[in-house]
């Protein structure tokens, strides 16, 4: 169940274990993500590309939309 939550939500949670997801195109990813993020741009999430994530840990999902 999606829930928003905070910067220090964020960091609580990556320090219990979460998993951080990044949605942007791989080529923004490259340009600049956050450390230890996981790129899975949106754009071709599927069951194959969710497989990389660990199901018994939670997720954070961000994306950044300067415009």
């Amino acid at each position: 169940m999606p829930t928003e939550v905070n910067r220090e939500d964020v960091q609580r949670l990556l320090t219990a274990g979460a998993q951080l997801v990044d949605v942007l195109p791989a080529a923004e990813y490259a340009a600049e993500h956050i450390a230890g993020a996981i790129s899975l741009p949106l754009k071709k999430l599927d069951r194959e590309t969710a497989a990389r994530l660990d199901s018994s840990r939670p997720v954070i999902v961000y994306c950044w939309d300067y415009q």
